[in-house]
């Protein structure tokens, strides 16, 4: 089987071919292949958030230095298992350089928003490719209230960090 072939049918692994093949390999393979593939996954998601950012960033009018920085902060999510914090959708700051903007609110006023709006904002508002990405990054690790996702467009790498 050529290389080009494997690829077409892993890019399908519901088809009855790929499912009985899967079907016929021991546990500790597929485990190994579950684990490859979240990781590749998870760098797929990332890909995207890098490949949206670049595309928002070249969008932004001026003369000045180009962005080589963004960074998102977090927002609360309310699912049916409770309060979840995931990456909001909006890029928080885009920066010309790598040095991390202050990103702290001004002030500690915290605004209630009704369910349903905030997700109708995202809708109307977010880009979905980007608002997917992020939250499938969410899913696979994580995030905390205090962490900052770093997207460094050069490098094209997505970093968590902590202010």
């Amino acid at each position: 089987m050529k290389h080009e072939e494997l690829a077409a049918l892993l890019a399908e692994p519901t088809t009855p071919l790929v499912r009985a093949g899967l079907r016929g390999l021991p546990p500790k393979p597929l485990e190994s292949l579950a684990t490859i593939a979240d990781q590749a996954a998870e760098q797929g998601w990332r890909q995207i958030v890098v490949d949206r950012v670049r595309a928002f960033a070249a969008k932004q009018p001026g003369d000045g230095p180009q962005a080589v920085t963004a960074y998102f902060t977090t927002t609360e999510q309310r699912t049916g298992s409770g309060m979840s914090v995931g990456w909001s959708p909006f890029i928080a700051a885009l920066a010309p350089t790598g040095e991390m903007p202050d990103l702290r609110h001004t002030e500690t006023t915290a605004l209630m928003v009704p369910v349903g709006e905030a997700a109708k904002a995202e809708e109307d508002f977010a880009d979905p490719k980007l608002s997917e990405a992020l939250h499938r990054l969410a899913a696979h690790d994580p995030p905390t209230h205090a962490d900052v996702l770093c997207v460094h467009l050069p490098a094209s790498r997505v970093t968590r960090v902590r202010p």
